[in-house]
């Protein structure tokens, strides 16, 4: 029986022969070995963006050398394949779909495509559906004073806190710093998170769900230099008079009240810190953010310390 990288390299063989047919009008320096790359799961992924002269490769010829190369990797035990195509070489996913693959999502320079060629439904993992949003609930201890926009583009001017979408790879304290620079001009510190609200097929996210997040920043200037695309008005405003006015989102209203607890009961009562970890993935880290512990409970070592 062959083993897995045996199979793998006998695929590439294949491939390499295969390739060589298509593009027989090339000279040899012009045909590129397409290699699948095998992942962990038992899938396989195909980068058309490894071809040197994809103008010359014809959809047909693709199609006839995927239909054989798919019993191949069938019959060698892969559940799965991954095609990824550049937009430029957009003209090779209807070949792809006349297969039976499908879109599993886009990027602004590729598509990602997928075929389930094992038994029984499909178990891919489906492609991130939520958006996350970020506000910055920016409070003065010093003077009692929180900062609060009205949008320019809403039909109702309610205060709210500053906010928007996380970019890529961002961790939600950075995003909330972000854009409450980017709105108003202030420079703020990341605290603690506050609230989570989550909202399905929501209008603002394409109809997918969205989660957003409102955080406590601490001020470190105060001179307010407000986009005037982005905000009608801009201003700190009092912490008890944000919880008490109706001029407000409900959320804005019901995290004001919350701040109003912090600020007069302790910030230890509301507030969700932050810790990061080492993830079981060599080289990476993940955020978490919980209550904090007491001191006793972040050092033990054995549950008979307690």
């Amino acid at each position: 029986m062959l083993g897995a990288g045996c199979c793998l390299r006998r695929s590439r063989q294949l491939l390499a022969s295969g390739w060589t047919r298509l593009l027989s009008g090339s000279s040899s320096s012009e045909v590129t070995q397409l290699e699948p790359q095998r992942d962990r799961f038992g899938g396989l992924s195909l980068y058309l963006s490894q071809l040197r002269a994809p103008e010359r490769l014809d959809p047909g010829a693709l199609r006839r050398w995927l239909q054989e190369s798919i019993k191949q990797w069938r019959a060698e035990g892969h559940i799965a394949i991954w095609l990824h195509v550049p937009i430029l070489q957009s003209r090779f996913i209807a070949t792809a779909a006349e297969l039976g693959f499908a879109f599993h999502h886009a990027e602004s320079d590729s598509a990602t495509l997928t075929l389930w060629i094992a038994d029984g439904r499909s178990r891919l993992p489906i492609y991130a559906t939520h958006q996350l949003g970020v506000a910055g609930a920016v409070l003065d201890v010093q003077s009692g004073k929180v900062l609060v926009v009205q949008d320019r583009n809403k039909t109702t001017n309610a205060w709210k806190f500053p906010g928007g979408l996380s970019e890529p790879g961002e961790d939600i304290g950075s995003t909330a710093v972000r854009e409450v620079f980017e709105e108003t001009g202030i420079k703020s510190e990341f605290r603690s998170l506050l609230s989570i609200r989550q909202q399905h097929r929501h209008p603002g996210a394409f109809g997918k769900s969205d989660m957003y997040i409102i955080c406590r920043l601490e001020p470190s200037s105060f001179n307010i230099s407000f986009c005037q695309q982005e905000c009608l008005k801009c201003e700190w405003m009092e912490l008890s008079d944000l919880a008490k006015s109706k001029e407000t989102t409900p959320i804005t209203s019901n995290i004001a009240r919350l701040l109003l607890y912090g600020y007069r009961e302790g910030f230890d009562k509301i507030d969700l810190t932050m810790r990061e970890f080492p993830a079981v993935y060599t080289g990476l880290f993940y955020k978490l953010y919980h209550r904090e512990l007491p001191e006793h409970y972040r050092n033990m070592t054995n549950l008979q310390d307690m």
